[in-house]
């Protein structure tokens, strides 16, 4: 099953605030099939939270082509969802998130869960995926912060 994380925070009064996350599940078959699940969840996700933003995490290069080519095929389909809704879309590198929210680039995916939580404060340890996705929010809150963008609502991602 493949898994397409989203997270919404909210920027307001100084404060990031929690507003969502969870998974898109593209679920099994072909891979058009499984691209249009995670256009339709997004578009699913963006019509019930109306975020301002969009940030979605690059893809880098890793030791299994394959996954990486999937990884930017569905990064795509979610620069899509946020294009067709008339959104602006930031991009950050997993080392620029990962240094916005732990304080070091080259945290484990564990580090960047406990720090969303405590962050956002969480009840508990969001699911890696949603993590990632509300790590990237938070990265481009903190950029929104400095000036760097624009905007109140963002929504992130590692996919929308």
């Amino acid at each position: 099953m493949q898994v397409t994380g989203f997270g919404i925070v909210e920027f307001s009064n100084n404060k990031l605030l929690y507003v969502a996350s969870g998974c898109v599940k593209s679920g099994a078959g072909d891979l058009a099939t499984r691209l249009k699940a995670i256009l339709e969840g997004l578009n699913q996700v963006i019509a019930a939270h109306a975020p301002g933003q969009v940030a979605v995490e690059k893809v880098f290069v890793n030791a299994n082509p394959q996954s990486t080519l999937a990884l930017g095929q569905a990064r795509g389909t979610a620069i899509c969802a946020a294009v067709i809704a008339g959104l602006p879309v930031a991009e950050y590198t997993a080392l620029q998130v990962k240094q916005s929210v732990v304080g070091n680039g080259h945290a484990a995916k564990e580090q960047v869960q406990h720090m969303v939580k405590r962050l956002l404060s969480l009840p508990g340890d969001p699911a890696p995926d949603a993590a990632d996705a509300l790590a990237c929010a938070i990265c481009h809150a903190h950029g929104s912060r400095l000036g760097i963008h624009s905007g109140l609502r963002m929504k992130k991602g590692r996919l929308v």
